[in-house]
């Protein structure tokens, strides 16, 4: 285990560091955090002993860093510095060897098959066993900055101290060096302890963050706990959003610029949406931030096209997905611009309604097709059947987060009573039906005009979501019904 006691220091008569305390279990890493000239390379410096301290102790294991022999210290630390100039040209392996050096009696008199081993697994950690003799002076940036992390873990100490492990390195590079980095840290318990410039790499990675300014910890935790959106606004002063990592319980934070283009002044209305007999289609100006359950482009994400295509009831498709992304493309239209769904209703008889209020407008459109009615509360006890009520909400507004969840919501409740309203019945079961097994669901706003922080029913673009799409659709139930009848 390292600890750090009160740790204060700096160059000359500056204090740089002031009375930091914290400590780093075994096979557990930490990163520190903080922006430039906060004190973070000033910190690590202290702890490896490079600088001393005017107050405070470091100790590995209990036992303060001063009291330990220069050799013995580099068994129980490994540093890795910035990349820095050379002043000696070394081969790869030769610079990796040096990593073994606290472990020998003499310079490599004593060279056993155990530091042979520990060179020969540090470099294909690294994936650098076939620069072996290859001049260090002949490689790039980011080809050094892995030779010396395979130098530092060469070493094999127990503590692991690197400033800035990444620099240097591409997206790949950066992954595959700190999940090796991350790896030897479980399995050999080591204790790491890392500087980090890119805030989500350090969460990614990280057990614990510390947050540093101006030579103090303005916090230090779990990711979560530390990554918050009001301490690195004021760190590092700049916009930020938080947002969870898609596949880790982990934050991660997205840029918001300084300067932004004006807003063109932008509204969805009704009359500039093409109705035919094989799609219904929106094209935006401007990007619509966009949450959906769409075919193509589901979940959330910026996007101009939207695309409600008709499909044969007998449409069976094994990469339905494939196939609607080419029928996007031959269209003339970008996929990747593009939200798209299906319907094996008449899309003809879409309806398509504007309702105003005082904070603007909102654009419903609807499909239903309820031959294929479901109770959802029978579902578990009934094998799939094909049918889609498609609904999408369109909105002249700015939508927090929490309010595109509050309007699919809202959506849905008016769904479901326009569905019992017209009495729309689960074949199997008898009972009322609440949708049917492939209803699809949009919302989307401008992101311009008056902020929407919420979108239920007791809000006035909730009251408009619910109205409107309980109309729609019974409106596009009775058009449904009627075109069964022809």
């Amino acid at each position: 285990m390292l600890q750090i006691e009160k740790l204060s220091g700096g160059y000359g008569d500056k204090k740089i560091v002031d009375r930091i305390s914290f400590g780093v279990e075994k096979g557990r890493m930490l990163g520190i955090l903080g922006p430039n000239g906060s004190g973070k390379s000033t910190l690590m410096k202290l702890i490896s002993g490079v600088l001393e301290p005017t107050a405070g102790v470091v100790r590995i294991d209990g036992k303060p860093v001063g009291d330990f022999p220069a050799k013995e210290l580099a068994r129980k630390m490994a540093v890795l510095p910035q990349l820095h100039a050379h002043a000696f040209s070394h081969t790869v392996r030769e610079t990796v060897s040096l990593g073994r050096y606290p472990h020998q009696s003499g310079w490599f008199s004593s060279w056993s098959e155990e530091d042979e081993a520990a060179v020969q697994e540090a470099m294909k950690l690294m994936d650098i066993s076939h620069y072996e003799s290859t001049l260090l002076e002949e490689m790039s940036g980011g080809e050094q900055q892995r030779v010396f992390v395979a130098q530092a873990l060469a070493q094999n100490a127990a503590v692991l101290l690197l400033d800035e492990p990444t620099n240097h390195l591409d997206i790949n590079h950066q992954k595959e060096l700190l999940d090796t980095i991350k790896k030897q840290a479980i399995e050999k318990e080591l204790t790491v302890i890392s500087i980090f410039h890119d805030i989500n790499l350090a969460s990614m990675y990280c057990d614990e963050l510390l947050l540093m300014d101006e030579g103090n910890i303005v916090r230090i935790g779990e990711p979560h706990e530390v990554v918050r959106t009001h301490d690195v606004e004021s760190v590092y002063q700049t916009r930020v959003s938080n947002h969870p990592h898609p596949e880790l319980p982990k934050p991660q934070i997205t840029l918001l610029p300084g300067v932004r283009r004006k807003p063109a002044g932008q509204r969805v209305r009704a009359e500039d949406f093409l109705v035919t007999p094989e799609f219904v289609a929106y094209q935006s100006q401007l990007p619509l931030k966009t949450v959906s359950s769409a075919v193509v482009n589901a979940g959330s994400g910026w996007f101009r096209n939207f695309l409600n295509r008709r499909v044969d009831a007998s449409y069976n498709i094994d990469n339905s997905f494939e196939e609607m992304v080419d029928y996007i493309e031959d269209s003339g239209l970008k996929a990747t611009d593009t939200v798209a769904m299906m319907t094996a209703v008449r899309t003809e008889h879409a309806i398509v309604r504007e309702y105003a209020s005082g904070f603007g407008s909102i654009v419903v459109a609807v499909t239903a097709g309820v031959g294929n009615g479901v109770d959802v509360s029978q579902a578990v006890a009934r094998e799939q059947r094909v049918g889609t009520i498609n609904t999408w909400i369109m909105v002249n507004g700015i939508l927090s987060d929490e309010a595109f969840i509050q309007a699919m919501i809202t959506a849905t409740e008016a769904k479901t009573k326009a569905l019992q309203h017209e009495e729309v019945i689960d074949p199997l079961t008898g009972t009322i039906a609440t949708g049917t097994s492939t209803d699809s669901c949009l919302v989307a706003a401008t992101q311009q005009g008056e902020a929407l922080p919420y979108a239920g029913p007791i809000t006035e673009v909730g009251k408009l979501i619910g109205t409107g799409v309980f109309e729609c659709t019974v409106e596009a139930i009775h058009l449904y019904r009627e075109a069964k009848k022809a």
